[in-house]
């Protein structure tokens, strides 16, 4: 099969192209024909060593968390899903930029009323937003929200889910006015730049931080009582944050976090529900996936020298086999 990968870790200039042995589905295991794969943030950090070395076959490492396309091979156990069935699947352990990847079943979820298309960037950042709002931030109908990173695939699809979910006001943050421009479409009650809104925004119930640093430090001094500031990414890339712990218990602060990750590997079946929750959002109409930029497979390190330098907006796809879509 063709796909994309590294041996050494660097830029996503070390990305190459490679044809690799289709992989063979093992116990509780699903083999998918990928039409799509999601671009994520998760798979830059792969690329760039914040997860070790490339530990794949002969030291090489496909990434990739997220894809949609059909099932082409079960594995033994796995049942109630068949062969040729259209599903999108969340990868915990990468392998999405190639033409076929291996899922666990637990990961595996059919697209019922959802097009290949919008499920190729869905069980990642959907399960994301909806399980930082809902399990991290225990976000409750009522509850005024700010969203950080307001214009990426994770923060539009928050906003949406927030508002789905009762919220009764949602902000955001970004990084520009163009990026400001984009995420207006999401519904935001109001849009702000990130190096001005901590002058403009009190009384949060919730904050999704996924950016750290000097935004997470401010974001802390906005919270309502019984406020929860909510983290799931360090996009700036710096150094972590230092806290007391008196702060939080005589101001009525929460600090709590969010790694898919880790609940893949220690509570998959919070994992799979958040993900169905999401997906029943995305089939009902009531959230959209706004896909702004699809690439071929061969252009898989553009789409990560983008996100790096912060260009993107919204979702970007890998068209790997769009024919099945």
């Amino acid at each position: 099969m063709h796909a994309v990968g590294f041996d050494v870790n660097g830029g996503p200039e070390v990305l190459r192209q490679v044809e690799l042995p289709t992989p063979v589905p093992g116990s509780g295991q699903v083999l998918v024909r990928v039409a799509y794969a999601g671009v994520n943030y998760g798979e830059l950090q792969h690329v760039l060593g914040d997860f070790g070395r490339p530990q794949g076959a002969r030291g090489f490492d496909v990434p990739g968390l997220e894809v949609s396309g059909e099932i082409a091979a079960l594995g033994p156990g796995v049942g109630g899903l068949a062969v040729g069935d259209p599903v999108a699947a969340y990868l915990p352990d990468g392998g999405g930029y190639a033409e076929y990847a291996v899922a666990p079943a637990e990961f595996v979820f059919p697209l019922d009323g959802i097009s290949p298309r919008d499920g190729g960037g869905a069980a990642l950042v959907l399960t994301t937003a909806y399980g930082v709002l809902v399990g991290a931030a225990r976000l409750s109908a009522g509850d005024t929200v700010l969203i950080h990173a307001a214009a990426g695939g994770v923060g539009s699809a928050a906003a949406q889910i927030a508002r789905a979910l009762g919220a009764a006001a949602v902000y955001g943050t970004v990084g520009s006015a163009e990026k400001a421009a984009y995420a207006k479409r999401f519904g935001y009650d109001a849009i702000h730049l990130r190096d001005a809104f901590a002058e403009r925004m009190r009384d949060l119930d919730v904050v999704l931080d996924p950016i750290g640093g000097a935004t997470r430090l401010a974001s802390l001094a906005l919270l309502a009582p019984f406020g929860r500031l909510a983290v799931y990414g360090e996009a700036a890339r710096e150094p972590d944050l230092t806290l007391p712990v008196l702060p939080f218990w005589k101001s009525n602060r929460s600090l709590t976090g969010y790694n898919i990750g880790d609940l893949a590997r220690r509570a998959p079946r919070t994992v799979r529900g958040h993900a169905l929750s999401a997906f029943a959002l995305l089939a009902s109409g009531a959230i959209r996936l706004d896909v702004s930029a699809e690439l071929p497979l061969a252009e898989a390190a553009d789409a990560l020298t983008a996100m790096r330098a912060g260009r993107n907006v919204g979702k970007t796809l890998l068209a790997v086999d769009p024919k099945l879509g």
